[in-house]
């Protein structure tokens, strides 16, 4: 499926007194993994709402593996696990510099229509650009 890498280095204030990743911020994480991937297909979160489709988190799931540093860089490699019908799923690793995997991840989303507030299909404009 088609997958996406996004490489950055960890900030302070992402650490605890030690210098290890706060647990909530790989949730961050991920969504910029996410945004990325989106961005890639040439889609944006931000032009998804103004055409009045929200994409909420409906299931997280994380498993770590070994902590990340401050100042460590990591990447994070989203891919798409399925064609998205009314839900968009993901699987994410997370990698340190020297490619030892750190957190393994999946996260769903549902398509919501945001005048009804109601479920609905995956654009056909991000299906187009799918090719499946």
């Amino acid at each position: 499926m088609r997958n996406h890498k996004l490489s950055f280095r960890v900030r302070y204030g992402e650490t605890d007194q030690m210098g290890i990743v706060y647990h909530g911020n790989y949730a961050q994480y991920l969504e910029m993994g996410r945004v990325e991937w989106l961005r890639d297909l040439g889609v944006t979160y931000k032009s998804m709402e103004e055409n009045g489709v929200l994409l909420p988190v409906i299931n997280l799931q994380l498993k770590y593996l070994k902590s990340a540093k401050y100042d460590d860089l990591i990447t994070v490699e989203t891919t798409l696990r399925k064609k998205p019908m009314v839900k968009i799923e993901f699987d994410y690793k997370i990698y340190n510099e020297t490619r030892v995997l750190l957190v393994e991840a999946n996260t769903v989303l549902a398509f919501m229509d945001k005048a009804k507030n109601k479920p609905m299909k995956c654009p056909d404009y991000i299906l187009d650009k799918l090719h499946f």
